[in-house]
């Protein structure tokens, strides 16, 4: 049997995208194939061509001449970027990706939206709420379609006393509240995968060892003060209980990763709730795959495709070869469309070496709201 070889363009240049292997050679999984290399294929193409948001994602840097760049590889492969902007207690360099992003966004609103989030070194400080709020009504004045929570409120951001600061804390109810009255929603990065309570020989997946063995700052289980991952979890439901006006995408599949059945039980409690994708989808692709693609047709409303994927460095520092960025870029958007659209076998080397996967092949209106609608509905994009 020969291995159909899938063609995609990259700024006029034709190349290969993706070795389909057909699923009749897995191993391990459900090796009935439904789909033909030629429907393979066809359905990429159509994939391709499909008009998508990458619902997460970060400029982090970016010199003014590699602006147009950039943009030029979000019109060639029909994406929109949101660009989240993180990091309140960092507050200058939060400023800056700020800056950056509401400048992108100003000059390509068709390619680029975005969404702040709000200063927490100074935290405690008697103006800190009347700050954060200003910040807030300001960002969606200025074109913001969404309000960012990171994962240091629950994890880093300590009170005087010591005490870690969680996102139920009656102190942020007000910009909850406020938020709610904006029409807008949160987008909430709370908790971590709950391998970051494991050591790392212990953990599921490649990339959660590879992130926080680069990042030990935030590995709990180095860190026995920080709160419970079930602490993480409770906190931001209690969010969820207490405004139920206000609309939360849950970054990186809401931290509920590890079993598609937990994270079913929360959406079906809290209609407020949604989720995105951002660097979890390899928790999807080591689960099983009738469950998964079960899953992820049941709740087609409420899933936003993304990445977290990066332009740039947090340091402030532009990618010095944005060709070699963008070509990370379009290997994991290749990747995750075969995986999304096909039955094939894809290779997920964030699972672990030489791991593949058989893709869910969703059906063509629940890949359009996955990849574009869902996002647009939940930011309110045009």
């Amino acid at each position: 049997m020969s291995i159909p070889e899938v063609f995609r363009r990259i700024r006029g240049r034709v190349v290969v995208a993706l070795i389909i292997i057909p699923a009749a050679f897995s191993s391990g999984q459900d090796s009935r194939a439904s789909m033909t290399g030629s429907e393979r294929a066809e359905r990429l193409r159509t994939v391709e061509q499909m008009q998508k948001i990458d619902a997460h994602a970060h400029v982090l840097a970016m010199k003014p001449e590699q602006r147009k760049p950039f943009i030029a590889f979000l019109e060639g492969h029909n994406l929109r970027w949101l660009d989240i902007c993180t990091g309140g207690v960092a507050w200058d360099r939060l400023q800056s990706k700020m800056d950056l992003a509401r400048g992108l966004s100003r000059e390509n609103p068709e390619r680029v939206a975005w969404a702040p989030s709000f200063n927490l070194s100074n935290w405690g400080s008697p103006s800190w709420q009347a700050d954060a709020l200003s910040t807030i009504s300001t960002s969606f004045t200025q074109g913001a379609v969404a309000v960012k929570v990171w994962k240091e409120i629950g994890m880093t951001l300590r009170d005087k006393d010591g005490r870690f600061v969680m996102i139920d804390d009656a102190r942020f109810a007000p910009l909850l509240e406020a938020i709610a009255r904006s029409g807008h929603p949160l987008v909430a990065h709370l908790g971590e995968p709950r391998n970051c309570w494991l050591p790392l020989a212990e953990m599921t997946t490649q990339s959660d060892r590879n992130y926080f063995q680069s990042h030990p700052q935030y590995h709990a289980f180095l860190h026995p003060e920080i709160p419970a991952y079930e602490k993480q979890i409770e906190a931001r439901d209690h969010v969820l209980e207490r405004h139920p006006g206000l609309r939360v995408v849950g970054c990186h599949l809401g931290s509920l990763e590890y079993d598609v059945d937990e994270l079913a039980r929360r959406l079906d409690r809290y209609p407020n709730f949604a989720v995105d994708l951002a660097a979890r989808l390899v928790h999807l692709q080591i689960q099983r795959r009738d469950k998964v693609r079960a899953f992820l047709i049941k709740y087609q409303d409420r899933i936003l495709y993304a990445t977290d994927l990066e332009v740039g460095n947090d340091q402030g520092e532009s990618p010095a070869n944005l060709d070699r960025t963008l070509s990370v870029l379009e290997e994991r958007y290749r990747q995750d469309e075969a995986w999304l659209s096909t039955d094939a076998q894809v290779e997920v080397p964030r699972a672990r070496t030489g791991f593949k996967s058989q893709g869910v092949a969703l059906p063509l209106p629940v890949l359009q709201k996955i990849f574009r609608e869902n996002a647009r509905r939940w930011y309110g994009l045009r």
